[in-house]
């Protein structure tokens, strides 16, 4: 999902970003954990990361935790039931959390 990078790919970050922060958490999702993972862990994580990247670079530290949430959500999504929009949320923490550690790369580069 992820084709461009430089300004487009921010535009795509800051326009998701501006969807999550208008989306209620799930709240059946609450203080549940799938395949030893807290939900409630993993959006914030991956927020507070992606909240980073779009005020500047990303991290090395930054990067590997959204590496870790990356591998988490490829755990967790199948077992997601579909209640209210819970799939939807948590597809676009793994696109945001994907596209910052493109970003990151392309400019590392």
């Amino acid at each position: 999902m992820i084709a461009t990078m430089g300004e487009p790919g921010l535009d795509l970050l800051s326009r998701l970003w501006e969807e999550h922060m208008r989306a209620p958490f799930p709240p059946h999702l609450r203080g549940r954990e799938i395949e030893g993972e807290d939900l409630v862990l993993l959006d914030a994580d991956i927020a507070g990361c992606v909240s980073s990247s779009l005020s500047g670079s990303l991290d090395g530290k930054r990067r590997r935790i959204l590496l870790m949430c990356l591998a988490a959500l490829e755990k967790v999504l199948p077992s997601i039931d579909d209640e209210g929009d819970a799939i939807e949320y948590y597809e676009r923490l793994r696109e945001m959390a994907a596209l910052a550690v493109e970003l990151g790369n392309a400019n590392a580069r």
